[in-house]
């Protein structure tokens, strides 16, 4: 039996000047020039530039397309102006996967991110994210998913998978998908709500990182119908503080690492730069507060709203950036009115113990301190004209009937905050193969 060569990849080429290297990948771009022909050969590390000469490897690639799977094996030689330093001569060219058709976008030119361009980029997105440039998005995204993980894990939490088939709507509501189980009509969970704070019950604290379904009608950029979402929740805190800091506290953590391991990426995409606050305590300001704030600023009253508006989480977003050198704000103690049956009430009994993390703009987290009393809980479902019988509710309700500590968590963004780190237009950008109200291909 023939031993064949082990397979080097691209960024290992330089590493092996002056030896013969068999390489495979993908042919990314040709230049066929007459005397002087070069190719370059695309992998999971990047790209290795081929110089071939021989007039029998040239014809080897005639009538190839980008996207041609290749094996290539030749000689390695120094040359600074090469992708990683390095270049292979003399190859030897063998076709593994001929493609013939042309393909309707070119991977190896810039991919357009303008608005008017969103529909093209989402159409093409099984060619474009073999760019290079489009790649590092999704790298970044996958570091930004280990680096939560990792600062979970190291803060004693324990990770979950929940049911996406539900028997009803987790937060009431309209805006869910519902589906025929059985003869039975069944939803697809807009949030792991129930489950995690049932799991406060065994393991104190819990993380999941799962899709969510929302049915809502939005076409906007800060919106998909299928999204990521990271559910934390946490038991025995001390207070709403807690909370906040420690979902403060990560994201804190994530963006440092992301910035300093992916620094080259982000520059190349032209990210943002960061800005944290020096101490690591992440600024709060009331929801009362922002509404005067803005109110005073902009002439435009919003001190009867119960939640932020757009603009006001922009406004805010750009305050806390220019006055107190943060990407990150929270607004704290949303009204009454605002407040949910499993939210937790402050004292005075006007506000909820309820913060948004707001990340350059856009809300990526929402922060409630719980209600774990389970004759509170019953009270509060029945004031918002919930049945506490209802076969959806039943086994929610056990976990406090039978005892839940003070808990409190977030229901985090992690599309949206790809989008932030990286400067995107639009949440599809982040998103592989986003679905909205118009998208279900590809």
């Amino acid at each position: 039996m023939i031993k064949k060569d082990p397979r080097i990849l691209s960024s290992n080429v330089s590493k092996h000047i002056g030896t013969s290297i068999t390489i495979q990948g993908w042919l990314h771009k040709k230049r066929l020039l007459g005397g002087l022909n070069f190719i370059n050969l695309r992998d999971r590390r990047g790209l290795v530039q081929i110089l071939v000469e021989a007039k029998d490897e040239v014809e080897k690639l005639r009538g190839l397309q980008i996207g041609t799977v290749l094996e290539i094996t030749g000689q390695v030689i120094k040359d600074e102006r090469a992708p990683g330093g390095a270049e292979i001569h003399e190859p030897k060219i063998n076709v593994l996967v001929p493609v013939t058709e042309e393909p309707p976008i070119e991977v190896d030119k810039p991919i357009q991110h303008k608005p008017e361009n969103l529909d093209t980029l989402l159409d093409h997105r099984v060619l474009n994210i073999r760019n290079l440039q489009e790649q590092k998005i999704f790298k970044i995204r996958a570091s930004l998913f280990r680096y939560i993980r990792e600062y979970l894990y190291q803060h004693d939490f324990v990770e979950i998978q929940t049911p996406k088939l539900l028997p009803g709507a987790t937060e009431g509501g309209a805006e869910v998908f519902k589906l025929d189980y059985f003869g039975k009509e069944a939803t697809l969970a807009q949030s792991p709500q129930f489950y995690k704070q049932i799991m406060v019950g065994a393991y104190e604290r819990v993380f999941e990182i799962g899709p969510a379904y929302r049915a809502e009608p939005s076409a906007t950029t800060r919106h998909t119908t299928e999204l990521t979402m990271l559910d934390i929740e946490m038991g025995f805190v001390a207070d709403h503080d807690e909370v906040l800091n420690m979902v403060g506290g990560m994201t804190i953590d994530i963006l440092k690492r992301v910035y300093e391991e992916h620094a080259a990426d982000l520059k190349s995409l032209n990210a943002p730069e960061l800005k944290l606050p020096e101490d690591g305590i992440v600024p709060q300001f009331t929801v009362a507060e922002i509404h005067e704030m803005y109110t005073k600023a902009t002439k435009i009253d919003t001190t009867d709203e119960k939640d932020l508006t757009p603009d006001e989480e922009r406004w805010i977003a750009d305050y806390a950036l220019k006055q107190l050198g943060s990407d990150l704000v929270y607004a704290v103690r949303f009204p009454i009115e605002a407040m949910k049956f499993y939210h937790r009430a402050a004292d005075d009994g006007k506000t909820v113990l309820w913060g948004d993390l707001i990340y350059r703009g856009i809300e990526i987290a929402t922060v409630p301190l719980r209600e774990h009393r389970y004759q509170k809980m019953i009270e509060q479902m029945k004031n918002a004209g919930l049945n506490p019988e209802e076969e959806g509710f039943k086994y929610y309700l056990q976990a406090f009937k039978y005892g839940l500590p003070q808990h409190g968590g977030c229901g985090y963004g992690p599309d949206r905050l790809v989008q932030k780190t990286v400067g995107l237009n639009n949440v599809k950008e982040a998103t592989l193969f986003p679905r909205d109200m118009n998208r279900l291909a590809p």
